[in-house]
């Protein structure tokens, strides 16, 4: 945990925190602590209960806004531009443009998570473990980012894959919208709109692709293709009905709808595309995992009459996925699980695909096209075992399973 820490008498001290679970906006995610005077008493009880007093009536004044100018998305296109001249004036670097380019993202891959991955990576082989190196240890160059949303210190999957996949930060819990755009306010959304990398590459004539271990309609992967004030509206039946009635579209909707032919979908969230009550064609016998839509519509069924003619295939397990010859396909559906895939130590690899599985039919599906593709590629069970009561063991097992697919696009990039 990095703390700032700032001294307000020899005898009381405070810290603000990157680690809650309900962040607050930024400016406030504070916390307070009392520590021992010089002499070695306790302060009184009467400063601490002043300062949390005078903290709370404050909070209850209104929580200071972030700079107005943060809502343009050009506000943070210039920043962006500024830093990268500031960047490249450093050194001469190799500025030929790349013809496929592959994102490999890590959900919850924080230093303290990459340290103890490339440990137990170490100590899998056998070895001591931290001399062991990930495939993104061998690359020539690393770097660290801010990762705090708009309006939170700590921030969520949905507003940082915004920043980095759009190139604008947003509001926590807020998809392909700048931040003028208020979560769960349908009304917030038409206007706001931001474009990602997958829709430039789509519209410069690349293949493009997405990969991922969670739900296809989950944060990151959703960040690519939707427009959605608020991560949660999977499908119709989790959005409120003023949203539906305002006119807002789910996110497995969006899917399909907003960038037409994305070239390869793979991951986990079927039931997301089947209507209310339609039994998973895996877990049949589980009603939890039927299918959650209130329109009636069949998602997978619109795109499979979509692409008749066309060299497209669905498929929801392993065997089917391993059966095509990547060469006769140019599209591809995917959906593995009613929602996220299991964890990779959890996994029925006679039914579920791994990352490096999935991700090597994505890549010869798409190295097809001669003007080259984007794949997004995410590991996005690694922050969920953190979530599930600190479960380490399956986060750093997410991050070793990553760098394997890490391994093969350096075979084929020019």
């Amino acid at each position: 945990m990095s703390n700032a820490i700032g001294r307000l008498s020899p005898s009381l001290f405070f810290f603000s925190s990157a680690e809650v679970s309900d962040p607050s906006p930024r400016l406030w995610n504070v916390r307070f602590a009392v520590g021992k005077m010089a002499h070695g008493k306790q302060e009184t009880w009467t400063v601490a209960v002043l300062l949390i007093t005078l903290w709370l009536a404050q909070d209850a004044l209104g929580k200071p806004q972030f700079p107005e100018q943060e809502k343009d998305p050009t506000f943070w296109n210039t920043w962006a531009q500024r830093s990268l001249r500031s960047a490249l004036d450093l050194q001469e670097l190799n500025k030929n443009m790349a013809k496929n380019l592959i994102l490999f993202l890590g959900d919850g891959m924080g230093v303290p998570t990459i340290t103890a991955a490339r440990i137990l990576k170490g100590q899998l082989l056998g070895q001591p473990g931290e001399e062991t190196q990930l495939e993104m240890d061998k690359f020539p160059y690393v770097a660290l980012s801010k990762t705090y949303n708009t309006n939170a210190q700590v921030p969520d999957s949905a507003g940082t894959a915004t920043a980095y996949l759009c190139g604008v930060k947003a509001n926590e819990g807020t998809l392909g919208v700048s931040a003028a755009a208020v979560r769960s306010q349908c009304n917030t959304t038409q206007g706001n709109e931001v474009t990602s990398i997958l829709r430039w590459a789509k519209d410069a004539g690349k293949s493009v692709g997405i990969v991922t271990t969670t739900r296809v309609n989950h944060a990151t992967p959703s960040a690519a293709y939707a427009h959605c004030v608020d991560r949660d509206w999977y499908s119709d039946g989790e959005m409120p009905q003023d949203a539906l009635d305002t006119g807002c579209k789910d996110i497995a909707r969006q899917l399909f709808e907003n960038i037409p032919n994305i070239d390869v979908i793979m991951g986990g969230g079927r039931k997301y595309m089947y209507p209310k009550n339609t039994s998973d064609v895996e877990y049949p016998m589980d009603k939890k995992l039927n299918g959650t839509r209130r329109d009636g519509r069949n998602l997978v069924q619109e795109w499979e009459n979509r692409m008749k003619g066309k060299r497209a295939h669905y498929v929801w397990n392993k065997s089917s996925l391993l059966s095509l010859n990547p060469s006769n396909v140019d599209c591809i559906l995917g959906l593995f699980e009613p929602a996220d895939m299991p964890y990779d130590l959890e996994r029925n690899q006679d039914t579920d695909p791994s990352l490096t599985e999935m991700v090597d039919v994505a890549n010869n599906i798409l190295k097809k096209n001669p003007n080259g593709f984007y794949l997004l590629v995410e590991g996005g069970r690694i922050d969920h075992g953190h979530h599930d009561g600190a479960e380490l063991h399956p986060s750093c097992h997410g991050v070793c399973r990553l760098h394997r697919p890490e391994q093969r696009p350096l075979s084929f990039l020019p």
